[in-house]
């Protein structure tokens, strides 16, 4: 049998097929567009999504028997708003999770309700890219779409609402709502009230591996699929990503080097810590996991060699890069704002340190280093709370340069596990679906049989102590610059 899994990412969709031996077959990928209709905004086409999943299924079963196509799962950017009126039509354009708009109802949530309060409600505070505080600026700002709104979802559920018919969504995506109570697993009726929607207007709440149903008629007629075909619930791109790098169970890691960086540490047990620095999820595997999130991190680095040095070629650009932790220049990557650990959506990028011998490879390795440093913010967090962590699984298209993986291992000083398919949240969306499918009994036997790791990077004490220096600096520069964002 076959699964398909499909990562709904920012800038394009991913999808693989995968055989039940867990043999990739093919992996074809649709682009579609973002849109910054004000600074700091960021939104995208719900119908977008759609479509080019269907092309994207389209191509990825041509030439192959569709009916052994037993299941799909998806994973998919989280904290994206999407509504729909009484008449399943999408309202206006989906708000995105590195959407900044939301400083006045972030700041409302977090000092006038309460972060403790939150924290309470929800496992965690409030950030602005978050979705409740997306819905309390529709409720502000656009009140005649705010009284349409029938259902809300999240990004990855609108894909598969349309191809099922199913309003649902899982656990881990829903955590990053600020809605959901993580710790009992259900819709927070204290937030519900706090922002001005009923249950009915929220999805069916599911583990991420539960079927929530099949193809529609009309789609199995498109796509040519078995109308037996099972869609299963799916994750958030973050916790498909750790499924798909086998990060399940307790105590595993992985750092996301994708539009976004995140640092991921799961467990079965429930957890929070004190300031609310890291998030504390629902896991795909039917546990929880603690996560940092940096709102840029590989599209720093498209953003520094396309936008400025007007390349694609980002290899050639690495190429020039002599001495890791030996640059004087420093990067704050917060292109986008920062949501872990300083959560502010003002935070802007800056480079320093220039001088008149300063060269383009020195910018960047800055950048390369600034994204590893802003990682390593959120690793100290987890190191706080006592948790030992040695190793990491590593995945994203950034992870797919040496010369970066070699940058966190020794900026983290972990060993950094390369795991041989790097197709994280599609994958995992995959591997989902065939433990929906009954292919494999649960996501741990799934994750141990199906992820094999290629190569691991090893620290070097010497280059550990370079940075070691380098991060004690970068940690002192955003606080000097926070009052000028």
């Amino acid at each position: 049998m076959y699964y398909i899994g499909v990562d709904l990412g920012t800038s394009a969709v991913k999808l693989l097929l995968m055989r039940e031996d867990s043999v990739i077959e093919k992996i074809v990928s649709r682009e579609y567009p973002l849109y910054f209709p004000h600074p700091g905004w960021s939104e995208q086409s719900p119908e977008d999504w759609y479509e080019k999943t269907l092309e994207g299924i389209r191509a990825l079963t041509e030439g192959i028997d569709s009916s052994l196509v037993a299941g799909i799962g998806i994973g998919g950017q989280m904290h994206g708003l999407v509504t729909l009126d009484e008449k399943d039509q999408v309202i206006r354009r989906a708000i995105l999770w590195n959407d900044g708009r939301t400083g006045a109802e972030t700041d409302y949530l977090n000092q006038e309700i309460g972060k403790e309060r939150l924290s309470e409600y929800t496992a965690n505070i409030a950030f602005a890219g978050f979705t409740a505080p997306k819905i309390l600026w529709m409720q502000r700002h656009e009140p005649e779409n705010f009284r349409k709104i029938q259902k809300i979802m999240l990004p990855k559920d609108y894909v598969a609402y349309r191809l099922t018919g199913s309003f649902a969504t899982d656990f881990s995506d829903a955590s990053g709502m600020l809605l959901l109570d993580v710790k009992n697993r259900r819709w927070s009726p204290e937030m519900l009230e706090i922002c001005g929607i009923r249950k009915e207007q929220l999805p069916k709440l599911y583990e991420s591996w539960e079927p929530i149903g099949t193809l529609k008629p009309e789609i199995v007629a498109v796509l040519g699929l078995s109308p037996e075909v099972k869609v299963v619930a799916g994750a958030g791109d973050n916790a498909a990503a750790a499924v798909g790098t086998g990060t399940v169970g307790d105590d595993a890691c992985n750092l996301s080097l994708g539009t976004s960086g995140t640092i991921f540490i799961s467990s079965g047990r429930f957890g929070v810590d004190a300031n609310n620095a890291l998030h504390s999820f629902a896991h795909a595997d039917g546990g929880y996991h603690l996560m940092g999130c940096m709102l840029s991190a590989a599209s720093c680095n498209k953003w520094w060699a396309e936008e400025i040095l007007h390349t694609t070629d980002y290899g050639a650009e690495q190429a020039l890069i002599q001495k890791p932790g030996e640059n004087q220049v420093y990067f704050l990557p917060y292109l986008m704002g920062e949501r872990s650990p300083h959560n502010n959506p003002d935070a802007r990028g800056v480079f320093f340190g220039m001088s008149m011998d300063t060269t383009r490879a020195d910018m960047t390795q800055a950048v390369l280093e600034g994204v590893a440093f802003g990682l390593r913010d959120s690793l100290e967090v987890a190191r706080s709370l006592g948790l030992q962590i040695p190793r990491t699984k590593i995945c994203g298209g950034g992870a797919k340069s040496p010369l970066w993986r070699t940058i966190i291992a020794n900026v983290m000083n972990l060993q950094v596990d390369v795991p041989e398919n790097e197709e994280g949240p599609a994958l995992g969306g995959a591997m989902l679906a065939a433990v929906g499918c009954g292919a494999y009994p649960d996501v741990k036997t799934a994750a141990g049989k199906i992820v094999r790791v290629k190569e691991t990077i090893t620290p070097d004490p010497v280059l550990v102590e370079k940075y070691e220096q380098k991060y004690s600096r970068f940690r002192t520069l955003y606080p000097a610059m926070k009052s000028l964002f």
